[in-house]
């Protein structure tokens, strides 16, 4: 089936419908990763978004449960060069097209990402539309250009759960052939010793995984949960998850996590690094084309070290508005110097702007949960000798 992609400067392709028939509009953006496109569709900070990866070759190993960071799609639509109708892997249960079908969400194949991409980052990402119905050029651009823009969007209250909940399940539990053999030594679940509050603002279920990893008993909470609520729950450390749009019309994240500084460690990434960023008293901007894919050069200021991470983000935080006398520069992006990730000077307080969790995406940021894991030891420590202190 003829489909049709409109810009909303008047650009078109029309190319091959695959997945669901119908029509979608989002924010265009693309990710650059070589794999993951099930982890990519399903990742919540995609809300509001139309995806194009700029690999050719998508759906050749197909769908499986495993791969699944939440419990649904969340991307509005999908863009590539190719689709592979029958993939090849002894892991798949379904085809991608058959995924997408089943989840209502359209996709476009047989046009030139190459052109689209670099089209995008000329002119920035904007709002487009996808069509299997009207494919008329001029008819289709009206339409996209009626669309509402991602700046100014809460899109948090669409993706976060209704009710908190707790998450028990480590990484291992992905690999029960290894598990069988004893062959966990790189995912090993840890001895529970620290309580976490984790806010979901979008989050993806390997973030979940890695800090059962490292002995994290876990609850989950909407993003609308307030501070009195979090502290009644006397957990060891806060997390603030990634999360869609933009951060600024998330008011009430903002407030409570103002409230909870230097009460217990916070640990934010993603739009939880933009939350903090703007709890502190700084501002965030719409990146031209955001940060989207698993190969983003980030350099750790403190130690000179250059790590490879996952990112999909479209803001960022305004690196000289953070009071520099409260807060400590940790990571810069190389390619265009935006912030990364900081730290406060004072309280128990870290973010990055990237996903360490990395589905899809390198490892060489998994550190930080270890840093997390640090920082609320450090933190029960001190209480329990200002607790003799005071005996």
């Amino acid at each position: 089936m003829e489909a049709l992609l409109a810009l909303e400067d008047g650009r078109t392709f029309r190319g091959k419908s695959f997945g669901a028939d119908g029509e979608v509009s989002g924010e265009i953006v693309f990710n650059t990763s070589l794999t993951g496109y099930q982890e990519i569709l399903t990742d919540p900070s995609y809300a509001g978004q139309v995806v194009v990866l700029t690999y050719p070759l998508i759906g050749n190993y197909g769908v499986n449960p495993q791969d699944a960071e939440s419990a649904r799609p969340f991307a509005e639509g999908l863009v590539v060069r190719e689709m592979a109708e029958v993939p090849s892997n002894w892991r798949q249960e379904t085809s991608l097209p058959d995924y997408l079908r089943r989840h209502n969400i359209v996709g476009i194949s047989e046009i030139d990402t190459r052109a689209l991409v670099r089209h995008i980052r000329t002119h920035g990402a904007m709002r487009c539309m996808i069509s299997t119905h009207d494919l008329e050029p001029e008819s289709l651009v009206r339409k996209t250009q009626s669309q509402p823009v991602m700046a100014g969007q809460d899109l948090v209250k669409e993706v976060t759960c209704r009710d908190g909940y707790p998450w028990q399940d480590p990484s291992i539990d992905l690999f029960p052939a290894r598990k069988r053999r004893g062959r966990n030594a790189n995912a090993k679940k840890e001895q529970t010793s620290f309580k976490v509050v984790a806010f979901d603002f979008g989050i993806k279920h390997n973030i979940l995984r890695l800090l059962v990893d490292h002995g994290c008993e876990l609850t989950v909470v909407p993003a609308t949960t307030g501070a009195s609520q979090i502290l009644s729950l006397n957990p060891d450390g806060i997390f603030l998850s990634n999360g869609p749009g933009d951060p600024e019309p998330v008011t009430y994240a903002i407030d409570t996590v103002r409230q909870l500084l230097g009460k217990k460690p916070i640990f934010g990434i993603c739009l939880g690094h933009q939350i903090l960023g703007l709890a502190l008293g700084g501002r965030t901007y719409k990146l031209k084309f955001g940060h989207r894919g698993g190969n983003h050069p980030v350099l750790q200021v403190p130690t000179g070290q250059v790590e490879i991470t996952a990112q999909n983000h479209g803001f960022a935080v305004d690196i000289d508005s953070l009071p520099k006398s409260e807060v400590e520069v940790t990571h810069i992006n190389l390619n265009d110097q935006t912030l990364e990730g900081f730290r406060h000077k004072t309280l128990p307080v870290f973010c990055v702007q990237y996903h360490p969790e990395s589905s899809p995406g390198p490892h060489d940021s998994r550190y930080l949960f270890d840093e997390f894991k640090s920082l609320m030891l450090q933190h029960k420590q001190a209480k329990g000798e200002r607790g003799k202190a005071k005996a």
